[in-house]
């Protein structure tokens, strides 16, 4: 079974209603005037978006929970499962139940890593899965429920499911499961996704990169080995570089504050 992701659905005009949460932040009209001015066309779509986009480089994140996707995601492995679960907040999963769902043998189509084949060890381990499937077969028939036959099931088994996530998180799941780093199935099965939002709405879907990327953190926070290794280490800097500067900067480059600089701080904004 291919590994599948399918957008299902997505909160119905994400953009507007994007807009509709920033601005309200923003301005003294009431919510209900600005989605009037929204539904009228007096805002037209190019000034939302670009008011999104500016709003968007602030880092004001929150408004962002209010935009909502659907994914329909098959043909995962259990291994895959159990990472993507850990994604918590902002995030509800529907998943296949290995208690009522009784595999059969033809679908029990396991998944295997490259790395298998790659070191020759393919045929042992397609002859593992098929004495793992033939033993579960064989509890079922003899009367052991699902629930305790599943017991025999490995991480390569395969699972689907259901996700609403707002975008915030799905951020959040980018910064890290497109991060190199990441392991290669979910690395790709986020990748599926995050194409599937570009498609819908590109506006959005640009911003899912991994955390070093120029609309995320725009540089790398891992170990500094591990940047040495990434494929695209050298297009973003590392953190302990930008520490470097910055410590270089402190030892001979920093220009004193004088009294009259914290003045002038201390008198912005107040001449009204």
């Amino acid at each position: 079974m291919p590994l599948d992701v399918r957008l299902i659905d997505f909160a119905r005009d994400p953009l507007a209603k994007l807009y509709g949460a920033y601005r309200t932040c923003y301005t003294p009209k009431t919510p209900g005037e600005v989605w009037d001015e929204i539904g009228d066309g007096r805002i037209p779509p190019e000034q939302i978006r670009q008011f999104i986009a500016e709003r968007l480089k602030t880092g004001h994140a929150s408004p962002l929970e209010q935009v909502v996707f659907w994914f329909g995601i098959s043909g995962v492995s259990r291994a895959l499962s159990h990472q993507f679960v850990r994604h918590r907040v902002g995030i509800s999963f529907e998943q296949q139940s290995q208690r009522y769902v009784k595999y059969k043998e033809e679908r029990l189509d396991y998944v295997m890593p490259k790395t298998w084949e790659r070191q020759g060890l393919a045929a042992e381990y397609d002859a593992l899965m098929r004495e793992i499937t033939r033993v579960y077969e064989e509890a079922l028939q003899k009367g052991i429920p699902a629930e305790d036959a599943r017991f025999v099931l490995p991480n390569a088994t395969p699972t689907n499911f259901q996700v609403m996530v707002n975008f915030t998180e799905l951020l959040h799941v980018a910064d890290l499961r497109l991060c190199w780093r990441a392991q290669w199935e979910i690395r790709h099965m986020v990748a599926l996704m995050r194409r599937e939002v570009l498609k819908a709405v590109p506006e959005l879907g640009g911003y899912l990169q991994p955390k070093c990327g120029d609309k995320r953190m725009g540089y790398c926070d891992e170990p500094l080995s591990e940047w040495e290794r990434c494929p695209i280490g050298k297009v973003r800097p590392h953190k302990e570089l930008l520490l470097q500067v910055y410590q270089q900067h402190r030892a001979g480059q920093v220009v004193p504050l004088s009294e009259q600089h914290l003045r002038t701080v201390e008198d912005a904004g107040n001449e009204g």
